[in-house]
């Protein structure tokens, strides 16, 4: 089942059969640099495609499968679920690229993708996306999708930017 699509990319959900693919992508270090979660094996990746698959049956709404159009190939995962912040539960954004996808406007397109389909298909309120401010690529990519303002907050014992899109937000930036 097809989410939504850009140039590019089509988004679908995770499923266990992306276990090993998306292993690959998640046990190199440097994509997982600024995850909480660090670097994951079959099993944590497992737990957590579980994880999204509970998302979309409570909340319809989950990290989604990316892959690229012309090849089928999973390059990545993009999606918003639940998260809980200071005691709320928030929508947030998050994504991971398999590192041979950096640097191509890959991640920027999917970000896109997903609000479009959260704000616009889901009806959703606002999305946040939490940030280490040392993750440079990712404030980038965050602010050209329309993200401006932030909020400095502690998240897991990390300092954090916490930005934030309002559905007003996102019908002002793409009338």
């Amino acid at each position: 089942m097809q989410l939504f699509e850009t140039e590019r990319l089509v988004a679908t959900p995770l499923s266990l059969q992306d276990v090993a693919a998306l292993t690959e992508i998640l046990s190199d270090p440097e994509v997982m640099k600024y995850s909480i979660r660090g670097v994951c094996d079959a099993e944590a990746t497992r737990l957590f495609i579980d994880w999204c698959l509970k998302c979309y049956e409570s909340h319809g709404l989950g990290p989604w499968a990316l892959r690229e159009k012309g090849s089928s190939e999973l390059i990545g995962f993009c999606g918003v679920g639940p998260e809980i912040v200071r005691e709320v539960e928030e929508t947030n954004l998050g994504y991971r690229l398999a590192r041979r996808y950096w640097g191509q406007g890959f991640a920027t397109e999917a970000v896109r993708g997903v609000l479009r389909y959260a704000f616009d298909q889901k009806k959703c309120e606002s999305v946040v996306v939490i940030i280490e401010p040392e993750h440079v690529a990712s404030v980038r990519v965050t602010e050209k999708a329309g993200f401006g303002e932030y909020t400095v907050q502690e998240f897991h014992n990390r300092p954090v930017r916490l930005y934030r899109m309002t559905c007003e937000d996102w019908a002002l930036h793409n009338q």
